[in-house]
């Protein structure tokens, strides 16, 4: 969650650093701080809040040096405070150590240093690994790989030595941790984000591996301190990707970049005729696939709401039972594994902890395990037998949204290919290939939707301190994710719900001009949801609902229309999420809000 960069070159380190955490912030902004060693040894600058407040202490206290790492904190251990901040420090000032994750073993550790007389700065775990490489012998990659064993938990560790200015150190257990190699420089960060600008060949670190990094090379070690090979790998990604471009927020240019990350993540999966999906791609063994019986999808936040849909879908299209579960509870409740399962772990970034630990326990049921997701060579990605390879680029706006779509395509590509697998394959499918195609300018036609539409959706929602958002069958995951969109960059409660459960309960929320939010497009069900909508507006509610610009009966009832072309009904979640994400957007705009860095939240979730 935390954002790691460090940095051993020719050029001063100040600037790349910095540069590098403006890239990372969306990781976390509770403080930031940075490690430089100049001609006097380590000097430390941090401050608490947002980075630039880091900024311009650097400006004010300039330190001068060519290695050096910094940090951007999401709070775990202490609060959000300048004594908090990273980098932390060993009881000399020798070594600085900058660190994302959790130990779980905090309390043992800070007791065994207080009792040994060791005075502590600060209340973070983080010092506690400075205080012990502190305390051991011997070069800096010698005193990890003593201290490794210690540490229990999940981490991602960058540290500096004053004694050896010419040396980063890096060692990761769950959360990422990713070498770029540059010319005459080397780079170790937590995101490709924060060195795409200077170097697009890369080195990902596994779990209980060492790096030590210096200008000229790279060597990689494991856990005993044996050598490791490993050859980067050269990222397709643009550096300009991770700019703004002229949008006003990432969010916004990540929902207007939707189009192009669906018809690439499409086109990436079709045969060469473009007339169906490429089975061999996935990478599942053939005595696999004939022993598959069921799916479980295992997910969190954003990514659970694209499973729920991925259920309806899976369902639909290969008649395997499909169950979705919060990656956090799967790996507590004891699910009945074996060879007959198929476990896909859909997730953004790849290293969402709990996803990753309900892999690993599937993998070690037995399981056949799957991924989506967005970032090639990521945890996920190593982990999985098969997978899937959403194509939305980076995504900085901590709110997801070009992710969420493009997982929406992929698993209904997923199912595709299970279908085509199985034998089950008919005209259906080539509708449906068809239909994916065209989704692109679908989701183009909803981004050309009048502004002022939007605005009185804006006023509506931002003038509310509660709302409720209603849809049935593939589309309630829709709601839930409008829900989420709202609550999270808005700060406004949302809640959203089955249309057909909200008489009992959420219906006693409802007096006059209570704002109701309905995915109301053309299924099957959607004369049971207008007669829901009936129900909320005879107590008052303030109706507003996405549907076909056609659909009289929904303008009937609502005040307000967010028209959406008409697509296959199995493709619709996708174009109708589009105008909620834009509401919410524009309801935290028109609140003063930080769209891309909302309070508390961080991008990537790397711990538990």
């Amino acid at each position: 969650m935390c954002g790691i960069i460090g940095y051993v070159g020719a050029d001063q380190v100040v600037p790349v650093v910095l540069d590098g955490l403006r890239r990372l912030e969306y990781r976390g902004y509770d403080s930031a701080g940075m490690a430089v060693i100049g001609d006097d040894g380590i000097r430390i600058l941090r401050a608490a809040g947002k980075l630039r407040n880091l900024e311009q202490r650097a400006y004010h206290e300039p330190l001068y040096g060519t290695t050096g790492v910094g940090h951007t904190r999401w709070a775990t251990h202490g609060a959000p405070t300048e004594a908090n901040a990273h980098p932390q420090v060993d009881g000399r000032g020798e070594i600085a150590v900058v660190h994302n994750g959790i130990l779980e073993n905090y309390a043992a550790l800070r007791r065994e240093l207080l009792d040994d007389g060791v005075e502590l700065a600060s209340d973070t775990d983080t010092e506690l690994i400075a205080q012990l490489l502190g305390r051991e012998t011997g070069c800096l990659a010698e005193r990890v790989l003593r201290v490794l064993p210690r540490l229990q938990g999940q981490y991602a560790v960058v540290t500096v030595r004053s004694a050896e200015p010419d040396t980063v150190v890096a060692f990761r257990q769950g959360p990422p941790l990713v070498i770029g190699i540059g010319r005459g420089e080397n780079l170790v960060a937590s995101d490709v984000t924060a060195i795409l600008h200077r170097t697009r060949e890369v080195v990902y670190l596994d779990n209980g591996e060492v790096a030590v990094v210096r200008a000229d090379r790279v060597e990689l070690l494991d856990a005993a301190g044996g050598p490791v090979e490993r050859p980067p790998e050269t990222l397709d990604w643009d550096a300009g990707r991770v700019e703004k471009g002229g949008y006003r927020h990432f969010m916004l240019k990540e929902i207007f970049e939707q189009p192009d990350a669906i018809r690439n993540t499409v086109r990436a999966h079709l045969d060469a005729e473009r007339s169906g999906v490429i089975v061999d791609g996935l990478g599942i063994p053939a005595d696999r696939l004939d022993r598959l019986r069921r799916i479980h999808l295992v997910a969190c936040g954003t990514s659970w709401h694209s499973c729920l849909v991925g259920k309806f879908i899976l369902e639909r299209l290969t008649g395997l039972p499909t169950e979705v579960d919060y990656a956090s509870e799967y790996r507590y409740r004891e699910p009945l594994l074996g060879d007959d399962l198929l476990v896909v772990g859909v997730t953004q970034s790849g290293e969402t902890a709990d996803t990753l630990s309900a892999m690993e326990l599937a993998a070690a049921g037995g399981a056949l395990l799957a991924t989506v997701c967005n970032v090639r060579g990521s945890s996920s990605w190593r982990l999985a037998t098969a997978r899937m390879l959403t194509q939305a680029g980076p995504e900085i706006g901590v709110a997801s949204t070009k992710a969420f779509t493009t997982q929406l395509v992929a698993l209904t590509v997923l199912a595709l290919a299970l279908r085509r697998a199985r034998g089950l394959a008919d005209r259906l499918d080539e509708q449906l290939v068809r239909e994916l195609q065209r989704l692109p300018l679908a989701v183009e036609e909803v981004l050309r939707t009048d502004r002022a539409l939007y605005r009185r959706g804006t006023e509506i929602l931002s003038e509310a301190t509660d709302s409720l958002y209603l849809g049935r069958g593939i589309l309630y995951p829709i709601a839930l994710e409008g829900a989420l969109k709202l609550k999270e960059i808005s700060y406004l409660h949302a809640e959203g719900y089955p249309a057909g459960e909200m008489k009992h309960g959420p219906i006693a929320l409802v007096t006059d001009g209570f704002p109701v939010v309905a995915v109301a497009t053309a299924t099957a069900t959607r004369d049971k949801l207008l007669g829901n909508l009936m129900e909320v507006r005879a107590r008052g509610a303030t109706v507003l609902a996405v549907a076909e610009p056609e659909a009289d009966d929904v303008a009937e009832i609502a005040e307000l229309v967010l028209p959406v072309p008409t697509v296959h009904p199995l493709l619709q979640p996708v174009v109708a999420v589009v105008p909620l994400q834009l509401l919410a957007y524009n309801v935290a705009v028109e609140l003063g809000h930080d769209v891309d860095q909302p309070r508390n939240l961080a991008k990537s979730v790397t711990v538990e």
